[in-house]
């Protein structure tokens, strides 16, 4: 697990200049604090920050081919490197380490750009082949590795494992993009490939860019996407014990490892199956770490606890208070782009739990989506329900007039709060889905932003996004499409991009079973009915492990990894959320309604409403804008002349930079 930098010319042989290299590599030091390379040439500058974990001895990067004309810089683990290596030995490549590294330069001269269709795992590359004057990008197919990019005016090219990096160049333009704005308040992350900046992107999961010298610049080429048939006509019981053997098997893919290793353990079903299955495959006791708060309405650790018990692992457990949020100005400078998860606390608290005891963490990220384990689907399919009682000429005016009349009860009991239900009732499934999703919902952005932002936006709406995915997912079928839409959304947008950074912030690598794209594969062709039935989540995995977990782990409402906003937001931070909200940086962009977020503080703090999300996405994105010191964030400001150098990258937290 690491860092990788670069910066490539894409119109002749420039001298790169070393020490701007040397500065986006060190702005990545947490992610690889054991050794650092560079390779630099005319025209071509790689970095590298490593963090050791397979072949310690002769694994370093750049890593070069036989006659050093091809190199590489690699973020991620390539699990199958193993078979990999006797098939390239017998084409004739020679091998000099014993690392998963070597294999992608050997790929790349066996196979070119399909190389990345032979790798399991999950990783962000960049390669460099001298004599085909070509720079090859790369990324993962569930995209749990970053990587960000952007071409100069100048004809040079960034790219970074994080935006920090290609911001440390000090050659990027800042200007803020309004949609991206408009995806952040919807989701509360900016989906790929955009990032908040107009000027750089993400390499999409599944996306290869090729780049070669002298020619313009592809789109980025997809290589790989689920495909949700659900045409597998496996037996229930069958599907069970297929899942268990495919689970053990990627279990077994991701505990290779020369340094500690072991698990977090939430509580939770994805969690606890995967410390199951590596319990069964470990000859001493498994390491597994736990979070526990002190407001027993989050707090899971008696689950994980019981399970910590069943299967002996030397479990560790740390305490996070309820009012810690003073992690709000860390993690915006860690994340780069607003990002209004309020998760991202506990998982940053659970990864540096987890680097005092183990160099490698084993996640259960990834289950909720393949799975069908999020409340959101079965209400979801509820609502398919009605909707297809009747026709949306019909649903549209009567279910839209109930949801403008019927009132916001947050306060009320959740069989109450019909409102949201009337909404949704009143769309089309993909914008229900949307609808559900939101943080600021239609309406409510519609009165956060300035005139000049609406106008900027030009009609954009974030459900665009939804829709486009929906048509791409191939599937009639209504969970199926909603799943496929999470996994190019949230689960990359939101929940890799919240371990990738929490967990490189503290040098600790985590690897993820369940995105293992042969399981994912796999578990998309299966019927929706295995994994969703008569309203209960997981179905197929809950029934896989009822010989291996207990009842009350896997039958149990769904608690998730939260924080007491609500509570935080009527006590210690409320002056501060106004200060933020009002005398902050907020007010200077010119991107919002100043009397809409009075209104939504009032509305707040005097329990009418529950505006604790919106709030937090507020919160972050002002201490993105004041952390980052940005150029160019005024709605009304026009584009930074061509070439405007913007400052260097802001330094990493003294927190981090210790790591």
């Amino acid at each position: 697990m690491c860092g990788i930098v670069g910066i490539w010319d894409s119109r002749g042989t420039r001298s790169i200049d070393r020490g701007v290299l040397v500065r986006m590599n060190d702005s990545q030091h947490h992610r690889g604090p054991d050794e650092t390379g560079i390779h630099l040439v005319p025209g071509v500058g790689l970095g590298h920050k490593r963090l050791s974990i397979i072949d310690l001895a002769t694994g370093q990067q750049p890593l070069y081919n036989e006659d050093r004309s091809v190199v590489v810089v690699f973020n991620g683990e390539i699990y199958n490197y193993g078979e990999l290596i006797p098939e390239l030995t017998s084409l004739g490549h020679v091998f000099r380490t014993r690392s998963d590294t070597e294999v992608i330069v050997h790929a790349w001269e066996a196979w070119g750009e399909a190389c990345v269709e032979r790798f399991r795992g999950m990783f962000a590359f960049a390669l460099w082949d001298e004599g085909k004057q070509t720079l090859f990008l790369a990324r993962d197919r569930l995209g749990v590795k970053p990587l960000f990019y952007a071409q100069l005016p100048d004809g040079m090219w960034l790219f970074g494992s994080e935006l920090k990096a290609l911001l440390s160049h000090g050659g990027l333009k800042r200007d803020i993009d309004p949609r991206s704005v408009e995806d952040y308040f919807a989701l509360g992350y900016v989906p790929d490939p955009r990032t908040i900046f107009t000027s750089a992107h993400k390499l999409s999961p599944g996306h290869t860019l090729c780049l070669r010298r002298g020619q313009p610049a592809p789109e980025p080429r997809c290589y790989w996407d689920a495909r949700f048939t659900g045409d597998n006509r496996i037996s229930a019981e069958d599907a069970q014990l297929e899942l268990v053997e495919r689970l053990n098997e990627s279990v077994r893919l991701r505990m290779i490892s020369e340094v500690p290793l072991g698990a977090f353990l939430s509580g939770g079903v994805d969690s606890s199956a995967v410390v199951a299955m590596m319990a069964g495959r470990s000859t001493g006791s498994v390491n597994t770490c736990s979070i526990s708060f002190d407001d027993p309405a989050f707090d899971e650790t008696r689950f994980a606890q019981q399970v910590a018990d069943r299967y002996r692992t030397r479990h560790f457990v740390d305490r996070v208070e309820s009012d810690d949020f003073d992690l709000v100005d860390t993690l915006a400078a860690l994340y780069d782009e607003p990002y209004a998860d309020s998760s991202a606390i506990p998982t940053y608290r659970v990864c540096q739990l987890a680097r005092r005891h183990v160099t490698v963490a084993l996640s259960g990220d990834g289950g909720d989506e393949s799975f069908a384990g999020y409340r959101r689907y079965r209400l979801h399919m509820a609502e398919e329900r009605a909707r297809a009682a009747l026709p949306l000429g019909v649903r549209r005016p009567l279910f839209g007039t109930l949801g403008r009349l019927y009132p916001k009860a947050d306060w009320a009991p959740r069989f109450l709060r019909a409102k949201t239900t009337f909404q949704a009732l009143a769309r089309d499934s993909v914008e229900a889905y949307f609808h559900s999703m939101s943080i600021f919902r239609d309406d409510m952005r519609a009165q956060l932003f300035s005139p000049e932002m609406r106008r900027q936006l030009g009609g954009y709406r974030a459900s665009e996004l939804f829709h486009g995915l929906a048509r791409r997912a191939g599937t009639d079928d209504p969970l199926s499409t909603i799943q496929y839409i999470d996994l190019h959304t949230y689960l990359v947008g939101d929940i890799n991009t919240k371990v990738d950074r929490a967990s490189m912030a503290h040098s600790l690598e985590v690897r993820e079973p369940l995105m293992d794209h042969r399981l994912v594969e796999w578990l998309a062709t299966l019927p929706p009915d295995l994994k969703l039935r008569q309203g209960e989540t997981k179905w197929l995995l809950k029934k896989a492990m009822e010989p291996h977990l207990p009842h009350d782990v896997m039958y149990r409402p769904k608690m998730g990894f939260a924080v007491p906003l609500a509570r935080w937001f009527a006590g210690p931070l409320k002056q501060r959320v106004r200060t933020a909200l009002l005398d902050g940086e907020l007010g200077r962009t010119g991107l919002f309604n100043r009397a809409y977020l009075e209104q939504l503080m009032e509305q707040h703090n005097s329990g009418r409403r529950d505006h604790s999300a919106p709030l937090w996405s507020l919160l972050m994105f002002e201490a993105f804008l004041r952390v980052g010191d940005h150029t160019g964030t005024q709605a009304s400001r026009p584009p930074a002349a061509a070439g405007t150098a913007a400052p260097a990258g802001r330094p990493v937290p003294a927190e981090l930079a210790q790591d």
